[in-house]
Protein backbone atom coordinates (compact mmCIF):
# COMPACT_ATOMS: atom_id res chain seq x y z
CA UNK A 1 0.00 0.00 0.00
CA UNK A 2 1.36 3.48 -0.76
CA UNK A 3 2.45 5.49 2.26
CA UNK A 4 0.25 8.50 2.82
CA UNK A 5 2.04 11.46 4.44
CA UNK A 6 -0.24 13.38 6.66
CA UNK A 7 0.32 16.97 7.69
CA UNK A 8 1.51 15.78 11.10
CA UNK A 9 4.13 13.47 9.59
CA UNK A 10 5.38 16.20 7.29
CA UNK A 11 5.63 18.59 10.22
CA UNK A 12 7.55 15.97 12.23
CA UNK A 13 10.05 15.37 9.43
CA UNK A 14 10.50 19.10 8.97
CA UNK A 15 11.08 19.51 12.70
CA UNK A 16 13.73 16.74 12.74
CA UNK A 17 15.59 18.31 9.82
CA UNK A 18 15.37 21.64 11.56
CA UNK A 19 16.94 20.21 14.70
CA UNK A 20 19.81 18.71 12.69
CA UNK A 21 20.47 22.07 11.06
CA UNK A 22 20.37 23.89 14.39
CA UNK A 23 22.75 21.67 16.34
CA UNK A 24 26.43 21.44 15.44
CA UNK A 25 29.18 19.70 17.39
CA UNK A 26 32.75 20.92 17.03
CA UNK A 27 35.82 18.94 18.05
CA UNK A 28 38.47 20.26 20.42
CA UNK A 29 40.69 21.47 17.57
CA UNK A 30 37.84 23.08 15.58
CA UNK A 31 36.27 26.51 15.73
CA UNK A 32 33.13 27.73 14.01
CA UNK A 33 32.98 31.25 12.54
CA UNK A 34 29.31 32.29 12.66
CA UNK A 35 27.68 34.64 10.14
CA UNK A 36 24.17 35.93 10.89
CA UNK A 37 22.43 37.37 7.86
CA UNK A 38 25.86 37.86 6.33
CA UNK A 39 27.37 39.68 9.30
CA UNK A 40 30.14 38.22 11.42
CA UNK A 41 29.06 37.58 15.02
CA UNK A 42 32.19 35.72 16.22
CA UNK A 43 33.88 32.35 16.52
CA UNK A 44 32.51 29.59 18.74
CA UNK A 45 33.55 26.16 19.89
CA UNK A 46 34.52 23.58 20.74
CA UNK A 47 31.47 21.62 21.87
CA UNK A 48 27.78 22.10 21.12
CA UNK A 49 26.81 24.98 18.84
CA UNK A 50 23.20 26.03 18.23
CA UNK A 51 22.44 27.93 15.05
CA UNK A 52 19.32 29.77 13.95
CA UNK A 53 18.03 27.94 10.87
CA UNK A 54 18.12 29.86 7.57
CA UNK A 55 19.71 32.83 9.34
CA UNK A 56 23.04 31.63 10.71
CA UNK A 57 25.82 30.12 8.60
CA UNK A 58 28.96 28.53 10.06
CA UNK A 59 32.43 28.08 8.58
CA UNK A 60 34.58 25.47 10.34
CA UNK A 61 38.28 26.15 10.84
CA UNK A 62 40.87 23.65 12.11
CA UNK A 63 43.45 24.91 14.61
CA UNK A 64 45.84 22.01 14.05
CA UNK A 65 49.24 22.50 12.47
CA UNK A 66 49.08 22.24 8.68
CA UNK A 67 52.03 20.81 6.76
CA UNK A 68 52.36 22.51 3.38
CA UNK A 69 54.63 21.03 0.73
CA UNK A 70 56.06 23.80 -1.44
CA UNK A 71 56.51 22.54 -5.03
CA UNK A 72 59.93 22.53 -6.64
CA UNK A 73 60.93 25.99 -7.86
CA UNK A 74 63.42 26.79 -10.63
CA UNK A 75 65.63 29.56 -9.27
CA UNK A 76 68.78 31.33 -10.45
CA UNK A 77 71.09 32.19 -7.57
CA UNK A 78 73.01 35.43 -7.15
CA UNK A 79 76.07 33.93 -8.88
CA UNK A 80 73.95 32.82 -11.89
CA UNK A 81 73.61 29.12 -11.07
CA UNK A 82 70.32 27.46 -11.96
CA UNK A 83 68.99 25.27 -9.14
CA UNK A 84 65.76 23.53 -8.23
CA UNK A 85 64.63 24.03 -4.64
CA UNK A 86 61.64 22.79 -2.69
CA UNK A 87 60.60 23.31 0.91
CA UNK A 88 58.03 22.46 3.56
CA UNK A 89 56.08 24.98 5.65
CA UNK A 90 54.43 24.32 9.02
CA UNK A 91 51.70 26.76 10.02
CA UNK A 92 48.44 26.92 11.95
CA UNK A 93 45.46 29.21 12.34
CA UNK A 94 45.54 31.33 15.50
CA UNK A 95 42.65 33.66 14.60
CA UNK A 96 39.77 31.84 12.87
CA UNK A 97 37.90 35.06 12.12
CA UNK A 98 40.82 36.59 10.19
CA UNK A 99 41.43 33.30 8.39
CA UNK A 100 37.87 33.38 7.01
CA UNK A 101 37.23 37.07 6.33
CA UNK A 102 40.84 38.20 5.72
CA UNK A 103 41.53 35.99 2.68
CA UNK A 104 39.45 33.85 0.36
CA UNK A 105 41.44 30.62 0.84
CA UNK A 106 44.15 30.85 3.48
CA UNK A 107 45.76 27.52 2.52
CA UNK A 108 46.12 28.48 -1.13
CA UNK A 109 47.26 31.97 -0.20
CA UNK A 110 49.93 30.63 2.15
CA UNK A 111 51.11 28.19 -0.53
CA UNK A 112 51.51 30.94 -3.12
CA UNK A 113 53.23 33.22 -0.62
CA UNK A 114 55.67 30.44 0.29
CA UNK A 115 56.56 29.79 -3.35
CA UNK A 116 57.24 33.43 -4.19
CA UNK A 117 59.22 33.97 -0.98
CA UNK A 118 61.33 30.88 -1.62
CA UNK A 119 62.24 32.08 -5.12
CA UNK A 120 62.99 35.57 -3.83
CA UNK A 121 65.28 34.50 -0.98
CA UNK A 122 67.19 31.88 -2.96
CA UNK A 123 67.71 34.38 -5.78
CA UNK A 124 69.44 36.77 -3.37
CA UNK A 125 72.16 34.38 -2.17
CA UNK A 126 75.09 32.63 -3.84
CA UNK A 127 75.24 28.87 -4.27
CA UNK A 128 77.88 28.34 -1.57
CA UNK A 129 75.78 30.26 0.95
CA UNK A 130 72.67 28.32 -0.07
CA UNK A 131 74.43 25.01 0.59
CA UNK A 132 76.37 25.97 3.71
CA UNK A 133 73.96 28.29 5.54
CA UNK A 134 70.64 26.54 5.10
CA UNK A 135 69.62 27.23 8.69
CA UNK A 136 69.97 30.98 8.11
CA UNK A 137 67.88 30.79 4.94
CA UNK A 138 65.20 28.76 6.72
CA UNK A 139 64.96 31.44 9.39
CA UNK A 140 64.64 34.21 6.80
CA UNK A 141 61.88 32.31 4.99
CA UNK A 142 60.00 31.73 8.24
CA UNK A 143 60.17 35.39 9.27
CA UNK A 144 59.03 36.76 5.89
CA UNK A 145 56.17 34.28 5.39
CA UNK A 146 54.99 34.75 8.98
CA UNK A 147 55.03 38.54 8.63
CA UNK A 148 52.94 38.59 5.44
CA UNK A 149 50.48 35.92 6.61
CA UNK A 150 49.85 37.52 10.01
CA UNK A 151 46.88 39.62 8.71
CA UNK A 152 45.22 36.33 7.75
CA UNK A 153 45.40 34.97 11.31
CA UNK A 154 48.18 32.55 10.33
CA UNK A 155 51.23 31.67 12.45
CA UNK A 156 54.15 30.10 10.56
CA UNK A 157 56.08 27.99 13.04
CA UNK A 158 58.74 26.40 10.83
CA UNK A 159 60.09 26.50 7.27
CA UNK A 160 62.64 23.98 6.03
CA UNK A 161 64.37 23.78 2.65
CA UNK A 162 64.11 20.07 1.85
CA UNK A 163 66.17 19.51 -1.28
CA UNK A 164 68.47 21.45 -3.60
CA UNK A 165 69.01 19.93 -7.04
CA UNK A 166 72.06 21.14 -8.96
CA UNK A 167 72.84 20.77 -12.68
CA UNK A 168 75.02 17.80 -13.61
CA UNK A 169 77.87 20.05 -14.77
CA UNK A 170 77.84 21.88 -11.44
CA UNK A 171 77.95 18.58 -9.52
CA UNK A 172 81.02 17.51 -11.50
CA UNK A 173 82.73 20.84 -10.92
CA UNK A 174 82.02 20.67 -7.18
CA UNK A 175 83.37 17.10 -7.07
CA UNK A 176 86.62 18.25 -8.70
CA UNK A 177 86.83 21.18 -6.31
CA UNK A 178 86.34 18.90 -3.30
CA UNK A 179 89.01 16.48 -4.59
CA UNK A 180 91.47 19.33 -5.12
CA UNK A 181 90.75 20.62 -1.63
CA UNK A 182 91.44 17.19 -0.12
CA UNK A 183 94.74 16.94 -2.01
CA UNK A 184 95.72 20.42 -0.79
CA UNK A 185 95.02 19.46 2.80
CA UNK A 186 96.98 16.21 2.42
CA UNK A 187 100.04 18.10 1.11
CA UNK A 188 99.79 20.65 3.91
CA UNK A 189 99.59 17.91 6.54
CA UNK A 190 102.58 16.12 4.98
CA UNK A 191 104.61 19.35 4.93
CA UNK A 192 103.70 20.07 8.55
CA UNK A 193 104.84 16.56 9.50
CA UNK A 194 108.19 17.08 7.77
CA UNK A 195 108.59 20.41 9.53
CA UNK A 196 107.87 18.92 12.95
CA UNK A 197 110.28 16.03 12.28
CA UNK A 198 113.03 18.47 11.30
CA UNK A 199 112.45 20.48 14.47
CA UNK A 200 112.73 17.34 16.59
CA UNK A 201 115.98 16.34 14.84
CA UNK A 202 117.34 19.82 15.44
CA UNK A 203 116.49 19.55 19.14
CA UNK A 204 118.09 16.10 19.33
CA UNK A 205 121.28 17.35 17.66
CA UNK A 206 121.45 20.25 20.10
CA UNK A 207 121.17 17.88 23.06
CA UNK A 208 123.92 15.63 21.68
CA UNK A 209 126.14 18.66 21.10
CA UNK A 210 125.65 19.83 24.69
CA UNK A 211 126.06 16.32 26.15
CA UNK A 212 128.54 14.20 24.10
CA UNK A 213 127.92 11.18 26.30
CA UNK A 214 124.45 10.96 24.74
CA UNK A 215 125.96 9.66 21.48
CA UNK A 216 127.59 6.81 23.41
CA UNK A 217 124.26 5.88 25.00
CA UNK A 218 122.66 5.92 21.59
CA UNK A 219 125.48 3.71 20.29
CA UNK A 220 124.89 1.13 23.04
CA UNK A 221 121.17 1.18 22.40
CA UNK A 222 121.79 0.47 18.72
CA UNK A 223 123.99 -2.50 19.60
CA UNK A 224 121.27 -3.84 21.86
CA UNK A 225 118.73 -3.61 19.07
CA UNK A 226 121.04 -5.38 16.63
CA UNK A 227 121.72 -8.18 19.13
CA UNK A 228 118.03 -8.99 19.46
CA UNK A 229 117.79 -9.82 15.73
CA UNK A 230 118.53 -13.33 14.49
CA UNK A 231 121.45 -12.28 12.30
CA UNK A 232 124.41 -14.44 11.34
CA UNK A 233 126.61 -11.39 10.91
CA UNK A 234 126.88 -8.59 13.43
CA UNK A 235 128.32 -5.26 12.41
CA UNK A 236 130.21 -3.61 15.24
CA UNK A 237 131.01 0.02 14.43
CA UNK A 238 134.06 1.51 16.10
CA UNK A 239 133.77 5.14 17.15
CA UNK A 240 136.31 7.50 15.59
CA UNK A 241 137.01 8.98 19.01
CA UNK A 242 138.34 5.61 20.13
CA UNK A 243 140.85 5.48 17.27
CA UNK A 244 141.93 8.98 17.98
CA UNK A 245 142.80 8.01 21.57
CA UNK A 246 145.21 5.30 20.28
CA UNK A 247 146.90 7.67 17.89
CA UNK A 248 147.49 10.19 20.63
CA UNK A 249 149.27 7.56 22.77
CA UNK A 250 151.75 6.94 20.01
Amino acid sequence: MPVIFTAGMIALIFFILLIFNMIKILREYERGVIFRLGRLIGAKGPGLIILIPFIDRMEKVSLRTIVLDVPTQDVITLDNVSVQVNAVVYFRVIDPQKAIIGVEDFKFATSQLSQTTLRSIVGQVELDELLAQREKINKQLQQIIDKHSDPWGIKVTLVEVKQIDLPLEMKRAMAKQAEAERERRAKIINAEGEQQAAQKLQEAAQIIQDYPVAIQLRFLQTLSEVATENNSTTIFPVPIDLLQSFSEKK
